[in-house]
């Protein structure tokens, strides 16, 4: 949950500390005090845009801190250690962002510097953020499709998962088999001068590093001579030989001779030298014995040196045409055999890629058909409990329907799909098109929410959609900013209501300018804005009791002063008051019916 948010130099706040319920808090204030600015400020700690319109005028930066509570949020914990943040003793961490007034932004988690995109990724874990912007949103078909699913779950999720896996793969058979199709000719030709490639260091047959063992090979060729005379200059020092100088004593003969002596003597000291004696004669023999062989492997046959030249010409070859070295040129090979297995263009060829192809679409259809399956019982679901919400929040008569259809496919469509004898379009998220429709009245026509709802019934709608997609939702913090515009009276009780059963399982933060949703709430929070020496600034505080009167009072009727505003605002707190003290079991409304289906599709998702 979020514990608590500074904001410093945004819009008309100047500086504001905000302690946060970990049920129902409300934010009002007057207009243009400044409420929409909490809301800004939780967008900045989600990684949203940052705008330096934003900043406050003759300030450098405007900067929002907030910290959040992690316990029981293992995804969040593991995104804040994956940034290379540290998560405190209390189980909290403190994220920062602040925006110059250039438009630049920075932002940290836990005294680190990380990119904005880790806060995005962490505040999918612990807020999500609706106002009227959302509601447009929601009216886009593909909005819409998300709607269900998130709704539904695993039951969706599985089956889309599984049918992700296969299009995939189905694509990129499809995609194949049109470059080789459509590319044959081009292909051919690559085909040959692969295969032409090959069949010339084919017929060379390099081995790794041959280059470079003919190199050394010849370097001791063209000399030996010189290594003769060196090798056997050693091999005589060493071990002695028929034809060196007999006046020359070799180191075996000295090392003998020295055995000899140390061995003889009546001294112990000098008789314990005389195992090391043998070790270095061991070690001299073996390397007279490598000398030996060394000069019985020199060679100086110059037919044998112009075929290892030959060899080392044809490698020349190769290595000028396609690799720097015999090792780059192997490598070459290997790919030039992996290309030539994509560019088989042959009729055979090209026959068993469109038989793969038609065995993936075929899959394919099936795991569409069962997600579109999964997705019109969800929708059927859906549909009862947002019904069910909006009975309560007084439209009775009025009844939603979530209509799940196929998607046609247009001509020349590259994602062409059959499905049940009929040809889709065969998209990231399924073959599915789906609409909520609106029915006013009991014979009215069922048309799509924006074209049957007014301004206030709009908001109506997509409340009881939130609340109903809320409890299938594991995200702990829910805002809600003006959501409730556009509705008055026993609705805007009904929506006081709703949002304070909600905040039984969630953190609820919304922001009103309704008297009947503030009176339910855990915390009240006020904005209020004032002028000094002409600069206008805004802060917020806490409500106690008495001024929640005074606040639910102004919002009634536009002065706090008056008996009438006053009982009325007591009257909606008592009211309120009572309600939240009813214990759940006891309630028997359309609301209870709509929250227990929403549980019950969060325990799906879950």
């Amino acid at each position: 949950m979020l514990a608590e948010m500074r904001i410093q130099g945004l819009g008309v706040i100047e500086d504001a500390l905000l302690e946060f319920h970990p049920g129902f808090t409300v934010v009002t204030g007057e207009t243009g005090a400044g409420k929409t600015m909490v809301v800004t400020g939780l967008h900045l700690l989600s990684g949203g845009r940052a705008e330096a319109s934003k900043v406050r005028v003759g300030t450098n930066k405007a900067t929002v801190e907030g910290r959040f509570i992690l316990v029981g949020a293992e995804n969040a914990k593991g995104i804040v250690e994956d940034s290379g943040a540290d998560v405190d003793e209390d189980g909290s961490v403190i994220a920062l962002r602040s925006v110059a007034a250039d438009g630049r932004s920075r932002a940290h988690l836990g005294g680190r510097s990380v990119p904005v995109g880790v806060l995005s990724d962490l505040s999918e874990q612990l807020l999500a953020v609706h106002g009227q912007n959302d509601q447009l949103r929601l009216l886009r078909p593909s909005e819409q499709r998300d709607v269900i699913d998130r709704f539904a779950g695993v039951a969706v999720a599985d089956p889309l998962a599984a049918y992700r896996e296969v299009r995939e793969d189905w694509l990129a058979v499809v995609n194949e088999l049109n470059e080789r199709t459509s590319r044959s000719r081009e292909l051919a030709q690559q085909a040959d001068m692969l295969k032409l490639g090959l069949s010339e260091i084919e017929a060379v047959n390099p081995e790794p590093g041959e280059d470079n063992e003919l190199t050394e090979k010849i370097k001791r060729m063209a000399a030996v001579d010189e290594l003769r005379e060196s090798a056997a200059g050693a091999q005589a020092a060493v071990s002695g030989a028929a034809d060196g100088d007999p006046d020359v004593v070799s180191a075996l003969a000295l090392i003998a001779e020295a055995r000899r002596r140390v061995s003889s003597s009546e001294d112990p000291i000098l008789r314990d030298m005389e195992p090391r004696l043998a070790e270095a004669a061991v070690l001299l023999s073996d390397v007279g014995t490598e000398l030996t062989g060394y000069l019985d492997g020199l060679d100086a046959d110059p037919a044998l040196l112009e075929k290892v030249l030959a060899r080392q010409a044809d490698l020349k070859r190769l290595t000028r045409k396609y690799a720097a070295d015999v090792d780059g040129v192997l490598a070459w090979a290997e790919d030039a055999r992996a290309r030539l297995s994509t560019m088989d263009t042959s009729e055979e060829a090209l026959a068993a890629l469109a038989d793969r192809r038609d065995e993936l679409a075929a899959e394919l259809a099936e795991h569409a058909a069962t997600l579109s399956a999964a997705r019109a019982l969800a929708a059927t679901e859906l549909a009862e409990a947002i019904t069910s919400e909006m009975a309560g929040l007084a439209m009775g008569q009025a009844e939603i329907e979530v209509t799940v259809q196929r998607r046609p496919a247009e001509a020349n469509d590259p994602y062409a799909l059959k499905v049940f004898d009929t040809m889709v379009h065969a998209g990231t998220d399924g073959v599915d098109e789906v609409e909520l429709l609106l029915r006013a009245h009991n014979g009215a026509p069922s048309l799509p929410v924006h074209k049957a709802a007014s301004g206030g019934e709009l908001s109506r709608v997509m409340l009881a959609i939130e609340v109903v997609l809320a409890h299938a939702d594991t995200t702990p913090t829910l805002v809600f900013d003006e959501v409730d515009a556009g509705v008055g009276g026993r609705a805007a009780v009904e929506i006081g209501r709703r949002l304070a059963r909600l905040a039984r399982s969630h953190q609820v933060l919304v922001v009103t300018h309704l008297p009947q949703v503030a009176a339910f709430a855990d915390q009240h929070l006020v904005v209020d804005k004032g002028t000094s020496g002409g600069i206008t600034r805004s802060g917020v505080r806490v409500l106690e009791q008495s001024e929640r009167v005074i606040e639910l009072a102004r919002m009634l009727a536009g002065m706090e002063s008056t008996e009438t505003g006053r009982a009325h605002a007591e009257e909606l707190l008592a009211v309120a008051e009572a309600d939240k003290s009813v214990p759940e079991s006891w309630k028997e409304s359309p609301t209870r019916t709509g929250k227990k289906k929403g549980a019950t599709a969060g325990k799906r998702g879950k």
